[in-house]
């Protein structure tokens, strides 16, 4: 008979945390897919939630630089993370949002001038957009403004991340009416939808345990 000790399952409730080589690769992974989509909804005039959409507007209107305008209405988010979420987080985030602006001024340069169906611009960037970001949700960062109050909301009062943004979404996409065409604003809708599906649907409270 063996007697040989069977090693102790593994506990579901034990929290494996990343180590540094994949929170950097995580990192890199989840703001490259997100610029690629926001990228996708700017060749259809498409907008989207939160401080990249407030930023895409802001382009649209006056003309500047996503990726600079990106950066500006991020400022202010960054102090309610580090109130609330300390600096590890907030870093992190500087950093995605960082590297989120200027992966925006690659792909075009890249890409050249893509002719995509706003359909396809508006769903599939919203998709890219939100895999992106449970990327960065896992590896303890986000990409600033809405995403910071989302998660603390869920954290502490135990409110789905991707509902919470997408009613936050929702009012930045009403506001575009004054900025875009009707047809884009409506397809702008879909597509949010469908970005905080994906977030709400995958990030639950208590379901990832890696940190």
């Amino acid at each position: 008979m063996d007697t040989t000790t069977a090693p102790a399952p593994a506990r579901a409730d034990v929290i494996v945390r990343h180590s540094v080589a994949e929170d950097i690769l995580g990192m890199v992974t989840g703001t490259f897919t997100v610029s690629l989509g926001l990228f996708l909804l700017t060749t259809s005039g498409a907008v989207t939630g939160g401080t990249a959409g407030l930023a895409m507007l802001l382009s649209y209107a006056g003309g500047l630089s996503f990726g600079v305008l990106f950066l500006v209405v991020n400022v202010p988010f960054f102090a309610l993370a580090v109130w609330k979420k300390g600096w590890n987080f907030t870093l992190r985030t500087m950093v995605a949002v960082a590297l989120v602006a200027g992966l925006a001024s690659l792909h075009p340069v890249a890409l050249g001038g893509l002719t995509l169906h706003p359909l396809y611009a508006a769903l599939g960037g919203n998709l890219l957009a939100g895999v992106g970001l449970l990327i960065l949700f896992r590896h303890r960062a986000s990409l600033g403004g809405f995403n910071i109050l989302a998660l603390i909301l869920q954290e502490r009062l135990g409110w789905r991340a991707g509902y919470v943004q997408m009613a936050l979404d929702t009012t930045v996409i009403l506001v575009s009416f004054a900025v875009v065409e009707p047809a884009s604003v409506l397809l702008s809708a879909v597509g949010a939808v469908v970005l905080n599906l994906v977030v709400a649907l995958n990030h639950k409270p208590g379901r990832y345990l890696g940190a």
